[in-house]
């Protein structure tokens, strides 16, 4: 196939897939379903009218509420807690954690303070509100009343046009590293519309950002050699500093966004360091650059350079009413409790109804992959041979060290920033695929299962994903 007419197909699944994302960011608004109250019937359907809202649940809006706070306020506490002896309860809570669209229970209650905080980390948020001050400033508009003309723009700045540059890179590094024509399409048709990355567009998330910052690194690492598929010969020479430093910067960016994104910072610290030791010195100072960024922020939020979600089980989680103080309930329901064997969990977050191999089957395939060889050119090579082990580790991290399948939410998030090296992973084994008619089959079926996966919570993302719905349905599992 004409070189030409492949890229004109990339471009038109950027356009698609654009285009959607657009579309589901400019319509973001929150739903209230019947079916959902139906199935936990403790929930109250709303009595009295509501007022249309962008944002979706706890996780959204404690970043909504900060950025709301610093941009009015010019502080970080979104709320706070008011000793009353005439209140029921002894005190009263005010602030914007507690207005409408904004109410969260991923939050945390400052002891000495008596102040409500976003327990997310604060480097993104930061940078929402930077976008936030300019429209609130220079437009004159305000989150709290004039909510689509805020919101809108900020997803289509931080999540809708990083993925649209990272799917732009992922076309040329399909064209350095592909072999054949359908399975380099095949890899973009996956990028574009069966994974969970557009699924998570259209809200303030941590998780876009991250893969984006992936992408971007893994680009700057391998996509600046200049490559012949046909010899499989690289002509590249040494990567130059200044692309070591960006390298350096969006891998710090990721791990800010994504902390076990360090597994990807270390590996891409080992191969610069078997290419030069010498690029570590540019590397490694860009590298900690958002890191430091973020852990002063931090500081400035909260007093203490340990981050807040380290002091989860303390009494910053469990205070008085704290959503999280229910884990020392008997029993206490909901996903965000659930106690079962590893091997249970372990199932579930891979094969079961979180599963990342249930959800994304095409990520099977690209299982496989990691076990083929990418190229002919070493680091390509290396970087290759790096992802099973990186996956490893993220998985075992969360198997051994948490029961956690990330809250209300439609997909495996936890692995989310791994998105860029599961592309790359599935190219050698889609060009495997691309002579075997029996082997394109099954990849068709892979991928018209992951993007229903992907497009089944096309109104929230932040809802359990389609096979955890099923068993609830079916009443095999209900936690």
């Amino acid at each position: 196939m004409d070189p030409s007419l492949r890229r004109s197909l990339y471009s038109l699944m950027l356009v698609a897939t654009t285009g959607i994302m657009v579309a589901r960011v400019v319509n973001v608004e929150f739903l209230f379903e019947p079916s959902l109250y139906k199935a936990y019937p403790t929930r109250n359907w709303p009595k009295d009218k509501v007022e249309p809202q962008p944002s979706f649940g706890s996780n959204d809006r404690a970043r909504w509420a900060t950025v709301r706070a610093l941009v009015e306020n010019g502080k970080f506490e979104i709320g706070e807690r008011i000793v009353d002896p005439a209140a029921a309860k002894g005190y009263r809570d005010e602030g914007i954690l507690f207005s409408p669209g904004f109410g969260s229970v991923d939050v945390v209650l400052h002891p000495e303070r008596q102040q409500y905080y976003s327990t997310k980390p604060p480097l993104l948020t930061v940078i929402a509100a930077g976008e936030y001050w300019v429209i609130y400033h220079f437009f004159h508009k305000e989150i709290a009343t004039q909510r689509w003309e805020t919101v809108v723009p900020i997803l289509l700045l931080t999540n809708v046009l990083p993925l649209m540059l990272a799917l732009w890179l992922l076309s040329r590094l399909l064209e350095s590293y592909g072999k054949t024509d359908w399975g380099r399409l095949f890899v973009f048709a996956v990028a574009c519309f069966a994974t969970f990355l557009p699924t998570f567009a259209n809200t303030l998330n941590n998780h876009v950002p991250a893969s984006c910052c992936v992408m971007y690194a893994t680009y700057l690492l391998l996509g600046w050699r200049s490559y012949s598929p046909q010899s499989n010969v690289s002509q590249s020479s040494a990567v130059s500093p200044v692309r070591l430093v960006f390298v350096g910067l969006f891998a710090g960016m990721a791990a800010s966004m994504d902390l076990p994104a360090l597994a990807f910072a270390g590996f891409a610290a080992i191969l610069i360091l078997l290419q030069s030791w010498k690029g570590l010195i540019w590397f490694l100072p860009a590298f900690m650059l958002p890191l430091v960024t973020q852990t002063y922020i931090n500081y400035l939020m909260i007093d203490t350079w340990q981050p807040i979600y380290a002091k989860f089980g303390t009494e910053w989680y469990e205070y008085a009413g704290s959503h999280w103080a229910k884990r020392h309930l008997p029993n206490p329901k909901g996903i965000d409790f659930a106690d079962e064997p590893k091997h249970v969990y372990a199932f579930h977050l891979l094969f079961g109804h979180h599963g990342l191999f249930s959800l994304t089957p095409v990520w099977l395939i690209a299982l496989v992959g990691m076990g083929m060889t990418l190229s002919r050119d070493r680091l390509a090579k290396l970087f290759h041979l790096g992802i099973f082990p990186i996956l490893l580790i993220v998985v075992g991290f969360y198997i051994f060290k948490s029961n956690n399948y990330g809250g209300w939410t439609s997909g495996p998030r936890w692995f989310f920033w791994l998105t860029p090296m599961f592309l790359l992973a599935l190219v050698p084994s889609a060009d495997w695929l691309a002579s075997r008619k029996a082997g394109r089959g099954f990849a068709y079926l892979c991928l018209g299962a992951s993007v229903f996966s992907a497009t089944y919570p096309w109104a929230n993302p932040w809802r359990h994903p389609w096979i955890y719905q099923m068993c609830e349905y079916m009443d095999w599992l209900k936690y």
